[in-house]
């Protein structure tokens, strides 16, 4: 682990200097809001229970708040950034507030939805403030995608961490807490107040841990399981055997795969698990 100056994190002050001498403002179009406090970022990394030995990496680096906390405590940092003003400052920054750490880093200036390859390693964690819009598609993607992630922790507004840990059964359970539980145990790892982010967000924030598992064991394809979800949660009040008609091509044939794969045809969406759904998806094919 290195031993840096407990000063090289980014603070209040040094992101609205640094903000204003890229003549940077946070937009909303990307759901931009800088972590300000440093004790935040270091909790971050503890909870993501980042070790020497991991590559991490991050999405949405921003000024560099969390990616300098992140080399603290990790081998190597990967960051991806779609925004051209910060991508091209943050090799700079880490140079100038962790120089015996610069080589550590690595920078892909890239929107993450495209990303398909990393610089250096594997991955072995994902650890991001995820912005607010796009956060499940991007989580979902860097799982698929990177299959040696084995760990992730990531910020994301509150009621999405709640969505994405959501229990079978609980009335935000849906697509998002599926699609999630295919790779990993999603559990809530904590909340993150407004007034550690400049500009301080309207709504609060939640940290989502998810610990990589094996899929469900089925014939089904990924593709053919997600398609079963998709379709049960597009119309979530209705049974399984109304809500899959238009999948299986008629009630008839939701029926009979429901009951094959061992599924009350009366059930709804949100009282099955990632498991059932593979069964279903199964049953059809």
């Amino acid at each position: 682990m290195s031993t840096t100056d407990p000063d090289a994190l980014l603070g209040p002050a040094d992101i609205r200097e640094l903000a204003a001498a890229l003549g940077v403002r946070p937009t909303k179009q990307r759901g931009q809001n800088f972590v300000i406090d440093a004790n935040t970022v270091r909790r971050i990394v503890r909870t993501a229970e980042v070790r020497p030995d991991d590559v991490v990496v991050e999405v949405g680096p921003g000024l560099g708040s969390l990616t300098l906390a992140l080399l603290e405590a990790a081998d190597r940092v990967v960051a991806v950034e779609i925004d051209d003003t910060l991508a091209a400052a943050l090799p700079s920054t880490i140079a100038s507030r962790m120089p015996d750490r610069k080589d550590r880093f690595s920078l892909v200036h890239s929107d993450a939805m495209h990303v398909r390859e990393l610089p250096g390693p594997p991955p072995t964690a994902l650890v991001a403030n995820l912005p607010y819009n796009v956060a499940v598609p991007v989580l979902l993607h860097m799982l698929d995608r990177f299959p040696t992630i084995e760990r992730t922790l990531v910020m994301v507004q509150s009621e999405v961490a709640d969505r994405l840990a959501a229990r079978p059964g609980n009335k935000v359970y849906g697509v998002p807490s599926v699609k999630a539980n295919w790779y990993a145990e999603v559990k809530r790892a904590g909340a993150i107040g407004r007034n550690v982010f400049w500009p301080a967000p309207n709504v609060d924030s939640g940290l989502v841990s998810l610990v990589r598992r094996k899929p469900p064991e089925t014939t089904a394809t990924k593709a053919e399981v997600f398609a079963v979800v998709d379709a049960a949660f597009a119309q979530r009040r209705k049974t399984l055997r109304a809500a899959l008609a238009g999948w299986a091509g008629s009630p008839a044939s939701a029926e009979a795969a429901l009951v094959a794969a061992g599924v009350s045809p009366q059930a709804r969406g949100e009282s099955l698990t990632v498991e059932e759904f593979a069964r279903i998806a199964e049953a059809k094919a």
